[in-house]
């Protein structure tokens, strides 16, 4: 199935039924009257947040969706029925925006939640709710109100407890394929990976959910190479790796590259705690791995995991201090509690 993180759609809550014109017309009754009833409401979008779906293909070739119109009015005081409802069912994870792409109306993270994207219009008066003693036989109803339209935009990030950053051919869909059981395209050129892959990671009886994002260039936030589009499926995450190539020159400029496009990108990213590691140590003697890691150190702030996916050298090592991030950004949203102002008591 293509992976498909993004979509525009056009979607139409519906018309309001009209109102009735109708009088009783009864042998042997002997005073009529208006019994005209009053039109359905118009059926309502909802958007439906499901497990199961992981990409929104299914809104590449169907893009406009529009609820049904309320039914009319009827004689006999006979009032229209609701019209059929539209939910779009939409992967865990998914934002709902304006036509704008950036001004947000939902966020989806929960399944089952549901939000109700727009509201039908209200079904017309039929001409019984008209009379009065004034006027008894009135002639007129209303028509149904309209129902709301709008284009918006339907973007998925995907829900992952850790995520993988680096410059391509870093090793990060190597170090995805060596530690759980996802098997992403690995090969000897830059950008194989070309859309997101997600892993369930175990390790000493706990699990989490890594996620591989396609590599980040110099430029990426202006639309060099991949861009930075792929970035939002990292935003949900609580500890990024950083990879950074053991095989590269200067492995500080590599780090400081990734670092600048996510600050360029915003959105919270260098806030995350971050592990940085430098990959490929397999591939280097003991006095480069050290002069690499010196590099790295100077350049980050850290002292850098020097860790090999082929031969899961630090590998363990590296998925604990994982779990241990991931736990204590657990306990620190835990113990926010939003704080409120008391107000004093009044009569």
């Amino acid at each position: 199935m293509k992976f498909l993180d993004q979509a525009k759609i056009y979607v139409r809550s519906g018309d309001g039924g009209a109102g009735c014109v109708s009088f009783r017309r009864e042998k042997y009754i002997e005073f009529g009257g208006p019994d005209g009833g009053d039109g359905g409401r118009g059926g309502d979008v909802w958007v439906e947040c499901v497990e199961g779906l992981n990409t929104l293909i299914d809104y590449r070739y169907h893009q406009h969706f529009k609820a049904n119109t309320g039914t009319h009015g009827m004689g006999r005081n006979r009032t229209g029925g609701k019209g059929e409802d539209v939910v779009l069912r939409v992967p865990v994870g998914t934002e709902i925006l304006e036509e704008d792409n950036e001004t947000p109306i939902a966020d989806l993270t929960t399944p089952g939640q549901r939000f109700l994207l727009l509201k039908g219009g209200n079904g017309g008066f039929g001409n019984s709710h008209f009379k009065s003693s004034t006027n008894q036989a009135p002639r007129h109803a209303n028509p149904g109100l309209s129902g709301e339209e709008k284009w918006i935009w339907l973007r998925l990030k995907l829900i992952a407890d850790a995520g993988l950053v680096g410059l391509p051919n870093a090793g990060k869909s190597t170090f995805l394929a060596a530690v759980s059981a996802a098997k992403p395209k690995i090969a000897d050129y830059p950008f194989t990976t070309l859309h997101p892959n997600l892993g369930v990671v175990e390790i000493d009886g706990r699990g989490f959910v890594l996620a591989d994002i396609p590599g980040l260039i110099e430029g990426a936030h202006d639309g060099v190479g991949l861009g930075d589009r792929f970035l939002g499926h990292v935003e949900r995450t609580r500890v990024l790796l950083h990879l950074v190539d053991g095989t590269d020159e200067d492995p500080g400029h590599a780090y400081k590259v990734v670092r600048g496009e996510l600050e360029a990108y915003g959105h919270g990213l260098t806030d995350k705690p971050e592990i940085v590691a430098l990959s490929k140590a397999d591939a280097l003697t003991p006095e480069v791995r050290e002069e690499k890691a010196k590099a790295l150190e100077a350049a980050c702030g850290q002292k850098p995991v020097v860790l090999s996916s082929a031969s899961r050298e630090n590998i363990d090592r590296t998925l604990r201090m994982m779990v241990r991030a991931i736990d204590r950004d657990k306990e620190v949203e835990a113990n926010q509690v939003p704080s409120k102002s008391e107000e004093p008591w009044r009569p």
